[in-house]
């Protein structure tokens, strides 16, 4: 991927694997990456004259003059290259420095699937999921068109519909799910939800003739209760499992923060289950603060063979004080889960603490 002339990138070049990690400090430009493809994925999905910063997606991007890197004297720029095929390109002038809106000068012919506007071929996740809620709006879509919605939103409508059918990748079914023929998407997605967050069931029901829906869960032995007596892990994490169990294979599915409100062990898990689904057809984009869903993949790698570590990348993003620009650093996965780098920033808040406390112990003693 290459962005120009967009926000803190005046042409920058970005290796995106079937799984791509970005972590790093805040404010680095992790975000303006997501919105990037953002932008191409609704061009992608609209092919109109124009492009609004503001709505599609949730994005607040505010005025050309917000998103025009002043540095770059070239136009607003994204371009995709992948094997075999002639680069995927989108051109964005500025028509004032005060619009909403960019105008469109150039897509790519021959558009990526993923951002074609294909029904489940992109997923985009943000950070501000829906906590519990007693009911959800439906879907306004057909069912064969069926998404969970930026926030997770569309989810028990999504149950409601698909979940008493068979999963349609047979690839995607549980590691510990052996039998020939694929499972209900339910018991797919309980299974995940279970090691991810606690033992549970779910369920998703549309209420008739109405245009809401609800979840209800309950833990084995127990009596089915409302969403809203299940805490946010679970409600966190059940749109990114549902997204990317139903994802168009060659698909793309972009997750911000998918540790939020899980526990350590849950946040590691949550990054098993993204990179064995990364080796399942989807590419997944990840924004993350934290180490323990780095490590949940690299155990992946290294401990259940989930992911060939070729087809993950980690991209760090920090601060060049001397220049006082952003920094980059890419960082490889071995067979063995090691980093091919450990940049001074990277998960070493731990260390610090430690070290610090202990000249503290030693100082009173």
């Amino acid at each position: 991927m290459t962005v120009s002339g967009f926000k803190r990138f005046a042409d920058e070049r970005f290796e995106l694997a079937p799984l791509t990690v970005l972590t790093g400090l805040n404010g680095a430009g992790k975000t303006s990456i997501l919105q990037a493809i953002l932008l191409a994925a609704q061009d992608g999905s609209r092919r109109a004259d124009t492009l609004s910063l503001n709505g599609p997606f949730n994005l607040e991007l505010g005025t050309a003059e917000d998103v025009l890197n002043w540095e770059s004297s070239s136009p607003i720029g994204i371009a995709f290259e992948q094997p075999g095929k002639p680069p995927a390109e989108w051109r964005f002038s500025v028509p004032t420095e005060e619009a909403l809106y960019l105008d469109v000068k150039r897509r790519p012919i021959d558009m990526p699937k993923a951002l074609s506007g294909m029904s489940r071929a992109f997923s985009y996740l943000s950070a501000e999921r829906l906590g519990p809620r007693g009911t959800n709006v439906a879907s306004p879509l057909p069912e064969s068109e069926l998404e969970v919605g930026v926030q997770g939103e569309f989810c028990a409508h999504v149950l409601s519909v698909l979940g008493d059918r068979s999963i349609e990748e047979p690839k995607r079914s549980h590691p510990s799910y052996s039998a020939p023929a694929p499972r209900l998407l339910k018991y797919e997605v309980e299974e995940w939800l279970s090691e991810i967050a606690r033992p549970i069931e779910v369920t998703g029901e549309r209420m008739a003739g109405s245009t809401v829906a609800t979840l209800r869960f309950r833990t084995p032995g127990s009596d089915w209760v409302r969403a809203t007596n299940m805490g946010f892990g679970i409600s966190y994490a059940l749109p990114v499992i549902l997204a990317g169990l139903i994802a168009e294979t060659d698909g793309l599915l972009i997750v911000e923060n998918p540790e939020a409100h899980l526990h350590p062990a849950g946040q590691s898990r949550m990054g098993v289950f993204l990179a064995w689904l990364a080796q399942r057809g989807v590419q997944i984009i990840v924004e993350t603060h934290s180490d323990h869903i780095i490590n949940g993949i690299r155990r992946a790698i290294a401990e259940h063979g989930y992911l060939q570590p070729s087809n993950a990348v980690v991209h760090w993003f920090g601060e060049d004080e001397e220049r006082q620009r952003p920094r980059r650093e890419t960082l490889a996965i071995g067979d063995d889960g090691s980093l091919s780098d450990w940049p001074s920033g990277f998960f070493d808040q731990y260390q610090i603490d430690v070290a610090s406390l202990g000249r503290v112990r030693r100082g009173k003693r």
